[in-house]
């Protein structure tokens, strides 16, 4: 009974194209691989999309197809020894038996610079054809040299109805049946990711004795949703990003949703409280110049308290930094001024305006017809630029 030990994610793991799930523009009748397999031009690649989307499935599949020697390794674990002995017999399986392999590098982006850089010269002279895999933006996590080398290919989170037929397939295989209103539930904790919905209705099958799966048996077996959320990675960077253009076009409900995303995966409170004082100056400026003192106590508050009440403080916040005025005409000013800094460079400081400690600074006139409040309309600029105005309200 060995097989019923293995995850019933394996165990329905698809053997052939046809039978894998989702990603059309890869796989159907004219998608990038399948063309790609039609022309046995074999090229490496890095696979890029959420979890449990079907990378490893499709990697395995494109070894089999190519009657490829399949090496299968991650990153977290893997070391340059298990590299370079995977490139060893890469190597002897060629000249003994002219079998081409396919190294599957799964979560690439955790291997470092110099890890990176151990596969280049494999991959160039075509000993290994490397398929990475990797929840990451390649073009942030792979080195360059090797990205060139290596065609990108995305694939996207599973449509409800991709994932319905696989957890049809599941239940097939359990021998059960699940309510609507609990399939409903799975597919919406499952969150695309087919491994996460097989994984739930596995466990799901274990708890009851029913033969149909009921909600509380879903959510017994799921016990606390997982986001994905890496504070390194580029959904850290979507997830603030939504937040301050939510608050920014004054959305209360967005800025609170994306806020609340942040707080459940774990985000550092602080992080989030040092945006909100940078857009208070930045979006909210002279419109409403106490959103600056709001957001400087939230931060207090988060640094002072920390979580779980320091949720509330940041709640707060976002709410009335949303709802306030927007005025960024300080911000727009000030960079207006700073590219002209960069452009001219340090121009000559008007003499009236320089300082004039000693005998000699006032007989080059440093300091001569100062006026301490002079006309509001008379520039104090250098002479090259005194006709500007970068401040207009």
């Amino acid at each position: 009974m060995l097989e019923n030990k293995t995850p019933l994610a394996d165990r329905l793991r698809p053997q052939k194209f046809s039978d894998f799930m989702g990603q059309p523009h890869l796989t159907g009748k004219d998608g990038l691989i399948k063309k790609m397999l039609q022309s046995s031009k074999m090229v490496s690649m890095i696979f890029w999309g959420p979890p449990g989307s079907g990378k490893t499935t499709l990697a395995r599949l494109i070894a089999k197809n190519t009657h490829s020697h399949f090496f299968h390794y991650s990153a977290v674990s893997a070391t340059l020894k298990d590299i370079r002995a995977v490139v060893k017999e890469a190597e002897e399986r060629l000249k003994a038996y002219e079998q081409k392999s396919i190294l599957f590098l799964d979560e690439i982006h955790r291997f470092n610079k110099a890890q990176q850089d151990a596969f280049l010269p494999y991959v160039e002279n075509g000993v290994i054809t490397l398929i990475g895999a990797t929840t990451e933006n390649p073009s942030f996590e792979v080195i360059g040299p090797l990205l060139s080398r290596c065609r990108v290919f995305v694939l996207e989170q599973l449509k409800e109805k991709e994932l319905a037929k696989i957890i049809g397939r599941g239940l097939k295989q359990l021998k059960r049946e699940i309510e609507p209103k609990a399939l409903n539930f799975l597919l919406q904790v499952s969150n695309g990711d087919a491994r996460t919905a097989l994984n739930i209705l596995e466990l799901s099958s274990f708890l009851t004795k029913s033969k149909k799966i009921k909600t509380q048996d879903i959510e017994q077996a799921t016990q606390k949703e997982t986001l994905l959320y890496d504070k390194q990675g580029e959904e850290h960077y979507n997830t603030i990003s939504a937040f301050i253009k939510s608050m920014r076009a004054s959305n209360t409900d967005a800025a609170l949703y994306y806020l609340a995303r942040m707080v459940a995966a774990g985000e550092d409170p602080l992080f989030i409280a040092r945006r909100m004082v940078i857009f208070a100056s930045e979006d909210i400026g002279m419109a409403q110049p106490t959103a600056l003192v709001v957001a400087n106590e939230v931060f207090r508050a988060c640094e002072t308290i920390g979580y779980p009440e320091c949720q509330i403080n940041l709640a707060h916040g976002v709410v009335y930094l949303a709802k306030a005025s927007k005025d960024r005409s300080a911000y727009n000013a000030y960079f207006e001024a700073l590219g002209d800094v960069k452009k001219y460079g340090n121009l000559p400081i008007p003499l009236n305006l320089r300082n004039a400690p000693t005998k000699l600074m006032k007989e080059f006139n440093y300091g001569k017809n100062y006026q301490m409040y002079p006309d509001k309309n008379k520039s104090l600029l250098p002479d090259k630029i005194k006709d500007k105005k970068y401040y207009n309200k």
